[in-house]
């Protein structure tokens, strides 16, 4: 019989209905909602700045770059101190936790939180001041670090510690974490480069913090807890340099000068809450020269290291071979130098008075070493290389040389320097013991280890723990710390009382409760700590089934999904990667953030709408997490949910991600796989078929451009057609192609302009001889928008000693139908291509690609949607960019050809590499190629903003704009009279003439004009 359902007595004697466990959730969610308005309602009357509580943000901002995942009740963006002093007030009289984030880059779970996040590096991120004569600087929390380089070095002056995330790290991030970096050896931690920092309390109390006894009367009770505590404090903290773990009560002593600014650096935001500090800058260091040195393993580098520190470098760098190895791979031969023979390389920066000087310092240093062998770089492009390895170790060092996912947790441990060599031994031989792997790097010079291991996080956080107490119990029989850097957080606050005794855990104690009795500020880390397996992010993400059982690789569940299982079998990806369910996709994202970094510091594509909006929202590591919710099925109700759409809407697809982000994230693949999903089968926007059918609309008007030209060069009907179309009337239709190429082609008028053909001759006429054959592929952008592109590719290549080859066939890579989503028929149009250039290709004929996005496509996304076709594979490897055709040993013209590449000498331009060249095939070959020919060039770093479909979207065109204002637009205003641009993507030279009116021309026309 079924089971009764329980009723609950009334006062009447009758019996009511309990209410269902669906009942009783729906109602705890809408109690959780309720608080949620609550506090944003009092926020808000206080916080000039935004505040946000809606699910898609406080998934941007449930993790940070750690293991854990704590999902936040409010998000708030104070504009000024003013607000940051108010929303505190609020949030402690209603008992709301804090948390304050700058970059969220944060390794260890310092930036997550509960209740309230504090986001800092959106308005208060500016330098206030530079006093040269004092050598200090005054700056905002949410300043990032190389911000203030830039205003330094107008002065000559720097800030010394300098952590690999400089270009997106704020300074009250590195303040709250004693960030170090490279060059600490030389400077000292941020916590020794700190003069004052305004600050707010957990008490409410507002004070500067310094140096000398009147700042203790500030903080009632704390000359009498330092005065009780001298023996203690002495003898546990301050033992050595990179002692971070725990509060670093040593700076309250009187010897060191009494000094609570100092003492407050690395406490996490746990006692107080920065609002401003005064730094102490230095000199920035004459002709810094760097000495590689070669060993037979990590462990032998170390040892090296105590011998070398007389010698007062400005950095001590320790290298494993196959971090190196795995840099080679992901960035090519050309982004390592050649190297001393070894292992373990240690990488020495000296400087000195001048080169000379630097010169024999470097000398000496080579000399007192006993490295098997040695490099020395004065400044310059090879030492520029050895540092940019060394910058992408973060994140390159997320993957095992297996290619497996490595995670933080153990990733900064410090020892004595004395010590390094035999704790990277028994560190060795512990990670052997549990099977794990990682890739040992850092500051060696501190005893610094930076390393990631493979731990099995997918399914549970057992062995963290497990291996985590090991090490922590290692690194304190070598008299080291949990911490040398990145602080404790969530990943190592509770392993502190193996490090420390049970007296220091309590005066640390005490020690918070002097500032934040109520436990308010960033609870869970140092003092009352949570567990270090609590709140992991991966194990909790359970792979999400699809709605249909697993079909053909890449197309199961394409249905709509809403991250709830419903049969067997994960959710493909129709993309192949070493990653094929979506879930496991996403979560590559570990939240380095160097999708976050400054432009200007790093010179970098990435994340072009973070840069026009500086949003998280826009940012590729944003998206991510959004992602990660929706298909763990948590905060955001799956992949059609709003807050996708929203999280996606701006991203520009530029692909910048998937060469820049260390983590290997391709966003421009996961937006087209969600869309993908979401409208299989559905109607779509009406921009898809607009903008994404492009190529077939192309083909038509190329039977009447005339008429369709006329017509649209009507302003009202053009505004119109825009309109209907889903896009932005502020844009203008671009121009159909009066004869296209192809037909241009076939009507044999190729001969004009062509040298070597006689009077009613054409290509067709000539005998090949011993000419090797090239394939001009016509994409349909070049074909019908751009025929003069591929008109000048006939002739440079015909000059240049080839034998030209254009397929009778059209062939189309969709592109279009990638970006907007629709997979299936891009699959049509790509097969359709391997048919046509796959004969060409398995026969070892180079293809000559024209428009970067499309050669792009043959690339990359071609060998991903067709894994299992070796045409796919041929075509990939047979595509070329003209400059790598031109100079590759393989391809390049003939020896007997006569071909020299033309003067270039009087060209000045303007060069914008296009983002998926610059992602997929990499512009090195077209910039040497033009600096070798004469070309004075300016090659811009950053999208055009038009990025093909995007900008010309409805809702798009403001940022479109003001990305274009990062670099583009700014470099064409402020060129010299006679600059050319010099653009290869037909979006780029779009985007240029559309905004300023500047026509620009491809790589091949340039070269043409001038045979």
């Amino acid at each position: 019989m079924p089971a009764e359902t329980p009723t609950t007595p009334t006062p009447d004697g009758g019996a009511e209905v309990a209410p269902t466990r669906d009942e009783v959730e729906s109602a705890a969610r809408r109690a959780a909602d309720d608080a949620r308005e609550a506090v944003v309602s009092a926020l808000r009357t206080v916080i000039a700045g935004d505040v946000d509580a809606g699910s898609r943000r406080r998934a941007e901002y449930s993790t940070d770059a750690s293991n854990y995942r704590v999902v936040p009740d409010v998000v708030a963006f104070p504009r000024s101190s003013r607000d940051v002093v108010r929303g505190l007030e609020v949030l402690r009289e209603l008992s709301i936790p804090v948390t304050a984030r700058g970059a969220g880059t944060s390794v260890a779970g310092n930036a997550v939180g509960t209740g309230a996040v504090l986001d800092f590096s959106r308005h208060l991120d500016q330098v206030v001041s530079v006093d040269p004569e004092a050598g200090t600087a005054v700056v905002e929390p949410g300043t990032v670090m190389s911000t203030l380089q830039r205003a330094g070095a107008a002065h000559g002056l720097r800030f010394g510690p300098d952590p690999s995330t400089q270009n997106r790290a704020t300074l009250g991030g590195m303040i709250g974490n004693n960030a170090c970096g490279p060059h600490a050896v030389a400077y000292g931690r941020t916590a020794d480069n700190v003069v004052e920092l305004d600050v707010v309390d957990g008490r409410g109390r507002r004070f500067t913090a310094g140096r000398g006894d009147a700042t203790f009367a500030q903080v009632p009770g704390l000359a009498e807890l330092v005065r009780e505590n001298l023996a203690l404090i002495r003898t546990q903290f301050g033992r050595f340099g990179r002692q971070v773990s725990g509060y670093s009560l040593e700076h309250l002593l009187p010897e060191n000068g009494s000094d609570l600014a100092k003492a407050l650096v690395g406490t996490e935001g746990t006692l107080v809450t920065v609002l401003g500090a005064t730094l102490r800058m230095v000199p920035v260091p004459t002709a810094p020269t760097l000495v590689v040195l070669g060993y037979p393993d990590m462990p032998s580098a170390a040892d090296d290291v105590p011998h070398l520190l007389g010698h007062k470098p400005l950095a001590i760098e320790g290298l494993d071979a196959r971090l190196v190895d795995v840099v080679r791979r992901a960035k090519g031969e050309a982004s390592v130098p050649a190297l001393p023979e070894g292992a373990g390389w240690l990488m020495i920066e000296v400087g000195g008075a001048s080169q000379e000087d630097a010169s024999a310092r470097a000398a000496a240093v080579v000399t007192s070493s006993s490295a098997l062998s040695s490099l020395v770089l004065p400044a310059g492009p090879d030492a520029t290389k050895m540092w940019q390895i060394r910058a992408d170790g973060a994140g390159l060092a997320g993957r095992t040389p297996a290619g497996e996912q490595a995670w933080p947790g153990w990733e900064d441990s410090a020892v004595p320097p004395e010590r390094l060599g035999a704790y990277l031994r028994d560190l060795e031989a512990l990670m052997e013991r549990y099977g794990v792997d990682g890739l040992p790097y850092g500051h060696f010079g501190d005893g610094c280890v930076h390393l990631r291991i493979d731990i099995p996080m997918e399914k549970s956080g057992s062995v963290l723990r497990t291996f985590m107490t090991d090490a922590a119990r290692l690194v304190a029989y070598h008299g080291g710390s949990l911490s040398g850097e990145h602080g404790d957080g969530r990943a190592r606050s509770e392993l502190l009382p193996l490090m420390y005794s049970t007296d220091a855990i309590r005066l640390m104690e005490r020690f918070k409760a002097l500032f934040d009795p109520d436990d308010l500020l960033n609870p869970g880390v140092v003092v009352r700590p949570a567990a270090v397996d609590a709140d992991l992010r991966r194990p909790a993400a359970k792979p999400v089934l699809s709605t249909v059982p697993v079909g053909e690789r890449g197309l199961a569940g394409s249905g709509p999904l809403h991250g709830i299982a419903k049969k067997t079998g994960h959710i493909g990806f129709s993309f192949a990667h070493d990653h094929h369910d979506l879930t496991t996709a996403v979560h590559r994202c570990v939240g380095v953030g160097k999708c976050r970094a400054d432009n200007h510091a790093s010179g970098g594509f990435m994340c072009p709408s973070y840069q026009a909006t500086k949003d998280e929202k826009d940012v590729t590591r944003g998206r991510a997490r959004v992602l990660q919710e929706a298909v763990n099925g948590t905060l955001v109700g799956g992949l059609t949910a709003p807050e996708v759409r929203e999280s996606l809407d701006l991203c520009l697809s530029c692909k910048a991600c998937s060469s820049d982000c260390p983590a290997g994230v391709d966003m421009a693949q996961y937006k087209s796989e969600v869309l993908h999903r979401t409208y299989k089968g559905k109607l779509r926007p009406v921009d898809h078929y607009a903008l994404g059918w492009l190529p077939r609309w192309a083909r038509l008007a190329g039977g009447m451009p005339r008429f369709v030209n006329a017509v649209l060069g009507v302003p009202w009907i053009a505004k119109a057609v825009l309109w209907a179309g889903g896009m932005d009337t502020r844009r203008q239709v671009p121009q159909f192609a009066e004869i296209p190429f192809r037909t241009w082609w076939k009507r044999g008028w190729a001969s004009h302009g062509v040298p070597g053909l006689g009077a009613g001759q054409t290509p067709h006429d000539r005998p090949a001889g011993a000419r090797p054959k090239v394939v001009l592929w016509a994409d349909s952008f070049s074909d019908a928008l751009a025929p003069s592109v591929p008109q000048a590719a006939v002739k440079v290549l015909t000059e240049a000693g080839y034998d030209v080859v254009v397929p009778d066939q059209q062939a189309c890579c969709g592109l279009t139908w990638i970006s907007t989503g629709q997979l299936d028929g891009a699959r049509r149009r790509l097969s359709q291509l391997l048919s046509v250039l796959g004969p060409y290709a398995v026969n070892g004929i180079p293809i000559l690609g024209l428009e970067p996005s499309c050669t792009a496509v043959l690339r990359s996304d071609l060998l991903d949607l067709f894994p299992d076709d070796p045409r796919a594979q041929a075509v990939a490897d047979a595509t070329r960019t003209l400059a790598e055709l031109l100079t590759s040993p393989e391809t390049a013209p003939p020896a007997g050809s006569g071909w020299e590449m033309p003067d270039l000498s009087d060209l000045t331009a303007v060069v914008q590499p296009h983002c998926h060249q610059h992602s997929v095939m990499g512009f090195d070959a077209d910039e040497a190629l033009l600096r070798a020919a004469g070309a004075e060039i300016t090659v811009l770093a950053g999208c055009c903003g038009l990025a093909g479909n995007f900008g010309m979207q409805k809702g798009h065109y403001d940022v479109s704009v003001a990305v274009a204002e990062n670099a583009l637009l700014p470099a064409l205003r402020d060129a010299a009279p006679g600059t050319e641009y010099v653009a290869d993507g037909f979006s780029c030279r779009t985007q240029a003439v559309q905004l300023e009116g500047t026509q620009g021309k491809a790589l091949v026309e340039v070269i043409a004009e001038r045979l």
